[in-house]
């Protein structure tokens, strides 16, 4: 029976005092709803005979229709656009049913209109929909609900810039970090970001300044046509304000008119080394600065420690050295041989480092005059000190050439004679010792024959252990004998006169060798006749 031919007969049951909402009822409306309860509200919701509408439904929720007709949110999307409200949120399941239900773990905030992104997406639900962000009264009122959000940036979030600048945040800021201002695109502005300014943090210009109560970075308003207004003018005002015409962003300390700038106009020329050098290592507080000038000690330490100062003064740097480079000094080797000290011979030909810088730094005035003040003397210990008087090298050797030796080998008591005279001193007084060791000896060295030369008679003509060659040899040729046979026991007569030496003198071999025997036991004419 349809519900318009009841309605009489309920007026009946109602006037009788019957409880006819429990009769007709299919149950209670929900919490939500419970305004709605008795049978003179159900037409509000219901047309007589049919289900409920959804123009009935939007003509109570307006904040949802608004959204449809704006075709924005969640019930504006694709999926729940043209459906009825009660296929989502039907009613008559008691007080405490739950009319709107859906997962919010699963639930795809796209749909919305508004997808969740960085920092969005790991938020809490509540996090954002709370009333203090709804700004319709009306629905703020409604406990829980989803609806009244802006998608705007400051519907939820204060504003920072305090209405100094666009409300569009996502223009620069994205949805990871409000701090990394990544979509702001400086080039866009009327001051583009070049060269060091790239890699200045934001806050180094953008100062904070108080607005509101609040402090905000000022981004507005700020003055850049020179230089000077962020920077400070370490020339105070000396060349103007205009600083691109010497610098540039890329480097402060590069300055780009340096090339074209005339040093020569100044009271110190360039020259030399002096044009490699920047500015800021002479001009270390100020470019305008004056500095003083007149002498190299005035930018540069004295090197050499006041070891050249007289009376406490040292002569300036360009007595010895130019501009164009500390080395090589213009020191000559006139100028040296009017010291202590005059260069000569293989001296000439000596780097000053080889005698000036035998430790890390240079010395000069405490080098010594004497040889062994550079040189080892590789003789001490083995000549006395007679034959060279306080070591002085001079004494044999010249500065010429070391090898060649002038010494009065007379005053050894060994006088040079014959092929001894031409004998290189090596020869006599270096020799190896047993364990092959060349070791050089002077003092001492003995006088006989033997001491040098091999004994090649086997030690025939000995006395006390000791052969003296020079009985029967020179110094001029070894072979050369002066030997007198009738001086020996045996005198050389008759017959005797014509025997060549080898005829009687035979080479025999024994524990001493092979040599030639002079010295014989018998010297009778059977010894040697049959």
């Amino acid at each position: 029976m349809k519900l318009s031919k009841l309605l009489p007969l309920l007026g009946i049951f109602i006037l009788l005092g019957y409880n006819v909402s429990a009769q007709i009822s299919p149950g209670d409306l929900s919490k939500a709803h419970a305004g709605l309860e008795g049978i003179s509200n159900c037409t509000k919701c219901h047309d007589v005979g049919n289900k409920v509408t959804r123009e009935k439904c939007l003509a109570c929720h307006k904040e949802i229709k608004a959204s449809i007709v704006a075709k924005k949110g969640f019930h504006a999307s694709a999926e729940v656009g043209n459906k009825d409200c009660f296929v989502c949120h039907n009613e008559h399941h008691g007080r405490n049913f739950q009319i709107i239900r859906f997962d919010k773990k699963t639930f795809d905030h796209r749909k919305t209109g508004f997808e969740l992104k960085g920092e969005h997406s790991k938020q809490a639900c509540v996090a954002c929909h709370k009333p203090a962000f709804i700004k319709n009264p009306e629905i703020r009122k409604k406990p829980g609900t989803f609806l009244g959000l802006s998608q705007d940036c400051l519907g939820c979030h204060a504003d920072y810039h305090q209405g100094k600048l666009s409300n569009k945040c996502a223009t620069c800021h994205n949805f990871n970090s409000f701090k990394n201002a990544t979509g702001f695109d400086h080039s866009t502005t009327r001051f583009p970001l070049l060269g060091k300014h790239k890699n200045v943090a934001c806050i180094e210009c953008h100062k904070t300044e108080m607005v509101n109560g609040k402090p905000v970075q000022k981004f507005k308003g700020l003055q850049f046509a020179n230089c000077t207004a962020c920077h400070k003018d370490v020339h105070e005002n000396k060349f103007g304000q205009n600083c691109k015409q010497c610098h540039t962003e890329e480097s402060f300390h590069f300055v780009k008119g340096i090339k074209s700038f005339d040093h020569n106009k100044t009271d110190f020329k360039l020259i030399g080394k002096h044009q490699q050098v920047a500015c800021k290592e002479c001009h270390k507080t100020s470019l305008t600065a004056p500095l003083k000038h007149s002498r190299c000690s005035d930018c540069h330490s004295d090197y050499h420690k006041k070891e050249f100062a007289v009376n406490g003064v040292s002569p300036d740097c360009n007595t010895c050295h130019t501009n164009s480079g500390f080395s090589p000094s213009t020191f000559t080797i006139e100028k040296h041989n009017m010291t202590k000290f005059k260069l000569e011979g293989a001296h000439l030909a000596t780097s000053c480092a080889a005698c000036h810088k035998k430790q890390k730094d240079w010395t000069f005035r405490t080098m010594g005059s004497k040889c062994v003040d550079c040189h080892k003397d590789v003789h001490k210990g083995f000549i006395p000190d007679r034959f060279y008087p306080n070591q002085n090298c001079l004494a044999c050797h010249n500065v010429t050439n070391w090898k060649s030796v002038k010494f009065d080998h007379n005053k050894t008591g060994f006088k040079l004679e014959g092929e001894h005279a031409k004998a290189a001193c090596s020869a006599c007084h270096y020799r190896k010792d047993e364990n092959g060791v060349r070791t050089q000896r002077f003092d001492g060295t003995p006088k006989d024959c033997s001491s040098c030369h091999k004994d090649s008679h086997a030690g025939q003509f000995a006395v006390n252990g000791k052969t003296d060659c020079t009985r029967c040899h020179s110094f001029n040729a070894w072979k050369d004998s002066k030997f007198d046979h009738n001086n020996s026991r045996f005198k050389i007569d008759g017959q005797h006169k014509d025997v060549k030496c080898e005829e009687c003198h035979k080479p025999v071999t024994n524990e001493k060798g092979t040599y030639i025997q002079y010295k014989f036991d018998n010297i009778s004419c059977s010894k040697c006749h049959a």
